[in-house]
């Protein structure tokens, strides 16, 4: 008789400095209780010492992580070979914008017909910027009947522009792009110090197709090695994260403080990026819905180069740990009754 795997001494788990319920359980402090009792530590890949793989944010080689972050990575990470396995998907409002220069006379998605884009290039193996930049003209031109083609894109060197959008926003204030896609909380903020001004926002847009991007929908992901192995944590794990959003449904002032300690952001960058009900929304699921606007995001990055090999979505998703953690979180002594939407 085979003796069942040895529990690992450290889990780990990553998230992007944006809303999620991994971010929300860390401050908590829940993950760590949960697996105490186990003699498992749990980590976050951002504040571990410098020993630790932070590639692994991008690549996932690390078995015993966790990963709540953007999809570019994660769907670049499955077309190269990694092991890994979609276990949720969440759809949060996040600002997004295109930004011109005052008085450029660029005041909608249709005016951008002919404008010089900026398309950030960076030294990096996979380049989630660019591919943020592409995919946000491409649903803001989208929505005006419009695409790439009638517009000018340019590549703006990124290397040695510290901060988000640096580069970007200090290529629309020289003068050489007409138009700069940014999104987020410190988006926010960094529009307002470069005098920039909203042409298209592409939260008004109706039509979720049109804001498709990197954190919309954001997956869930964690490595196959873990889920073979220890099923069970794996769904204790997603348990506690679903325990950490029916928290959020109910504490709206307590998540826009982690979310400013998340993103970096002061209150105005997260006033600005995040709209009322966000606190709401960190539920992840995998819905049909949600399943076939990555599918369209994968569809996209793959045409425009990002992915070496197709990422079938939904046989890379696996559903039972969601639903095997939702039996758990319902039977949570402790577990708050989550508010309607």
């Amino acid at each position: 008789m085979t003796s069942a795997p040895a529990l690992p001494a450290t889990l780990w788990f990553t998230r992007c400095p944006v809303p999620t319920a991994t971010g929300i359980a860390a401050d908590r402090q829940w993950l760590t209780d949960e697996f105490a009792p186990d003699g498992i530590t749990v980590r976050s890949l951002q504040d571990a010492e410098p020993d630790a793989d932070r590639e692994a944010h991008f690549t996932h080689a690390l078995p015993g992580l966790f990963r709540e972050g953007g999809n570019v990575p994660a769907l670049w990470a499955r077309s190269g070979g990694e092991r890994t396995r979609l276990i949720g998907l969440t759809w949060i409002e996040e600002r997004q914008v295109v930004l011109v220069a005052p008085g450029s006379g660029i005041r909608s998605a249709a005016d951008l017909r002919g404008r010089r884009i900026a398309l950030p290039a960076h030294p990096i193996a996979i380049d989630f910027w660019r591919a943020m930049a592409l995919r946000g003209f491409e649903g803001a031109l989208a929505s005006a009947g419009l695409g790439l083609t009638d517009t000018v894109p340019v590549d703006v060197p990124a290397d040695g522009h510290p901060g988000q959008w640096a580069a970007e926003l200090a290529a629309l204030r020289r003068g050489d792009v007409d138009a700069v896609y940014v999104k987020g909380a410190l988006a926010v903020e960094a529009a307002r110090r470069a005098g920039a001004e909203v042409a298209v926002a592409l939260d008004d847009l109706p039509d979720r197709r049109f804001r498709i991007n990197n954190g919309t929908p954001r997956p869930i992901t964690v490595h196959q090695d873990l889920l073979d192995e220890h099923p069970a944590l794996v769904d204790r794990f997603l348990a506690v994260l679903l325990r950490a959003a029916d928290w959020a449904a109910q504490s709206p002032a307590e998540v826009d403080r982690i979310l400013g300690a998340e993103t970096g952001a002061g209150a105005e960058g997260v006033a600005g990026a995040y709209r009322a009900g966000t606190h709401l929304t960190l539920h992840p699921d995998l819905s049909p819905e949600r399943l076939a606007l990555l599918a369209a995001q994968e569809s996209a990055l793959r045409a425009h180069g990002f992915l070496s090999e197709p990422v079938q979505v939904t046989a890379w998703a696996d559903p039972e740990p969601l639903r095997r953690a939702a039996a758990l979180n319902a039977a949570h002594p402790k577990s708050p009754q989550p508010v309607a939407p």
